[in-house]
């Protein structure tokens, strides 16, 4: 669970930590569009409460990937939640009638091309970790430094 890893790592946790941190603050901005009112359209049972939750994960676990602190653990309740989005809003799209304009796989491919890139980016990060630039690699050298100076003595 070593944070090594390329330096350009960090490109895809600010990607992955802006979309999430933003999306999240915007289900509280915009609670009719993004938050409660579309998880009531949708069907979600309780809206409030699951947009809500949806929101704070997002914020917290984003915010965390930006840092590039816990950053594999933070990407589990990210993975749970875009799998979700993907499932209950994409897919519905494949049957006719869908939602928006394009209708079928080419309307659901573009309304899930950042879903998609989410998924993507979530897995790298639990596989290859927050690389060189992250709170998690700095700890890390302050606990390989401790422990090799007190094996020292």
């Amino acid at each position: 669970m070593s944070p090594d890893g390329p330096p350009a790592v960090i490109c895809i946790r600010l990607a992955v930590g802006l979309v999430f941190l933003s999306e999240g603050i915007q289900k509280f901005v915009y609670p009719h569009a993004l938050g409660p009112g579309r998880f009531d359209k949708i069907g979600i049972p309780a809206p409030t409460f699951f947009a809500d939750l949806d929101g704070v994960v997002e914020i917290v676990c984003g915010a965390v990937i930006l840092l590039g602190l816990l950053t594999r653990l933070a990407t589990v309740p990210l993975l749970i939640d875009i799998g979700l989005a993907i499932v209950l809003t994409k897919v519905r799209e494949l049957r006719p009638g869908g939602f928006g304009g394009v209708h079928g796989f080419w309307g659901m491919a573009h309304d899930a091309r950042t879903d998609v890139a989410m998924l993507l980016g979530l897995i790298f990060l639990l596989w290859v970790g927050p690389g060189r630039w992250s709170l998690d690699a700095v700890i890390t050298q302050r606990e390989r430094a401790t422990s090799g100076s007190s094996t020292d003595g």
